[in-house]
């Protein structure tokens, strides 16, 4: 079959699931052309009216054309230029220079392509972690009311998979939202340490500018501000791409974790994900609830956590002052990162808005473990009663190994308990039994542990965040 032009079939040609199923609008604006070449020319602006006011003959009406124009783009004629010129910097003057025929002549003097091209990532990259940073901070709150609510609920722990001590709910919560913490901390560290790649020249020397200039070093120092980096080559550092994918992938692991914990919550049937009305779960097997949303985090999680792979190649290989074999790699690595954290987030986000837990069936699998777990309160209880440690340790085995075989050879339930109840052995302790079998009396600290965490670590770092927490999130698909 052939395929239509795609400006007869819009739908004829790959789109990427990231933006046309997925994505915030205002993330995929964020990494838009109309985002990367609207900010070029503003670059271009500000470096002519530095130039400008350190005293090149540039003037205010060259100032005024270019102000007037900054977004009037014909996105149509800078293709062509590109397809002629095959470079996309050039074809950009080119093309700002068609609508500013007055300001043509100083557009771009004195700057490389890293000037607008790494100068606009470092913008955007920045702009994107004020996107998710708000998103995180929003999960955090939400997740941060569940636990709370659920702070005092008994849940069987696990440990390796296998039943373990009893936590609460609320303090299983408590476990994902450390980590998201750790995240919204490293997310403010990177996005706070980036700098601007500055006014630097072709190589990083600032020559270029020192020759218009005149060789006045202090005019060539006043182009750039204390927010830009002290040296670069011809681009700035990649390892700094590697660190802000670094940080992303480990939220990406971080998601994948706690979504991971809800798909086995859910089969366990303890917690759901929110399920809606006419929502299908197999087109099979109509009575399935799958939980699709904690899926979609694990598998963009795992695309989120193997990007961080391309910075690091390519910082390994920028030869000397740069290669222009990182371009077409930080074209797809770096806005696909952005965009995957974003769609996780918000999954994340509608996920924790619309948490199901079911008390009745985690009642019921602790009835089935807490016998076991009780075996050495039942001990105590009885050495205090005046019994023997050794000869009650003994009664509990055997007794405990009949219980076991009922539930795995059998597949009946734990009778530990009953079978305790009828040995006259223990007759000293039964009026104690009931409360020798609390859940709440097995679960430690745990509600402690919830209210101090949410109130002297999670919360207090939401603050800066409250006016941004506020809209839920309804998933489009």
């Amino acid at each position: 079959m052939a395929a239509p032009g795609a400006e007869e079939d819009a739908f004829g040609c790959y789109r990427s699931p990231l933006v046309s199923r997925y994505a915030s609008p205002e993330m995929g604006f964020n990494f838009s052309e109309r985002r990367k070449f609207g900010t070029w020319r503003r670059l271009w602006l500000y470096l002519a009216q530095a130039e400008k006011s350190l005293g090149l003959p540039i003037t205010d009406e060259q100032i005024q054309e270019m102000e007037a124009n900054l977004d009037n783009i014909d996105f149509k004629m800078a293709a062509e230029e590109e397809k002629r010129l095959r470079h996309d910097v050039m074809a950009h003057v080119h093309t700002f220079a068609h609508c500013c025929p007055k300001a043509a002549a100083i557009i771009h003097l004195g700057a490389t392509s890293c000037y607008v091209g790494d100068n606009t990532d470092l913008i955007v990259l920045r702009d994107g972690f004020n996107l998710l940073l708000p998103k995180l901070a929003t999960v955090i709150s939400r997740l941060a009311d569940f636990a709370e609510q659920y702070a005092d609920l008994p849940t069987l722990g696990f440990t390796h998979y296998q039943p373990a001590q009893l936590t609460t709910v609320g303090k299983r919560c408590c476990l994902w939202i450390q980590d998201l913490c750790m995240d919204l901390q490293n997310l403010e560290r990177a996005r706070d340490d980036l700098r601007f790649r500055g006014v630097k020249g072709t190589t990083g020397t600032q020559a270029s500018f020192l020759q218009l200039f005149e060789g006045d070093h202090d005019k060539v120092t006043g182009l750039e501000d204390d927010l830009a980096y002290l040296v670069t080559g011809q681009t700035y550092s990649r390892k700094v791409d590697v660190e802000i994918l670094s940080v992303l992938a480990s939220l990406g692991a971080s998601i994948h974790k706690i979504c991971t914990d809800i798909r086995l919550l859910a089969n366990l049937k303890e917690i759901e994900e929110p399920f809606e009305t006419d929502q299908i779960g197999s087109s099979a097997m109509p009575y399935k609830r799958n939980p699709m949303r904690s899926e979609r985090c694990c598998s963009l999680a795992r695309h989120l956590m193997t990007l961080v792979l391309n910075p690091l190649h390519t910082a390994s290989v920028q030869w000397f002052e740069r290669t222009l074999d990182d371009s077409a790699n930080r074209r797809v690595c770096l806005a696909e990162a952005f965009l995957t954290a974003d769609i996780i987030l918000s999954t994340l986000q509608n996920i924790s808005e619309g948490l199901v837990v079911y008390p009745k069936v985690i009642e019921r699998r602790i009835r089935q473990e807490l016998p076991f777990m009780a075996t050495e309160n039942i001990i105590m209880a009885m050495v205090k009663a005046g019994g023997n440690r050794q000869d009650c340790h003994e009664k509990i085995r055997i007794l405990s190994q009949q219980a076991a075989a009922v539930v795995k050879q059998e597949g009946g339930d734990n009778d530990l308990i009953a079978q305790i109840r009828a040995d006259p052995y223990f007759s000293p302790i039964q009026g104690q039994l009931e409360s020798l079998l609390e859940p709440t009396s097995f679960t430690g600290r745990a509600s402690q542990q919830v209210a101090r965490f949410l109130k002297e670590e999670a919360r207090p770092m939401l603050t800066p965040y409250q006016s941004k927490m506020g809209v839920k999130m309804e998933l489009a698909l």
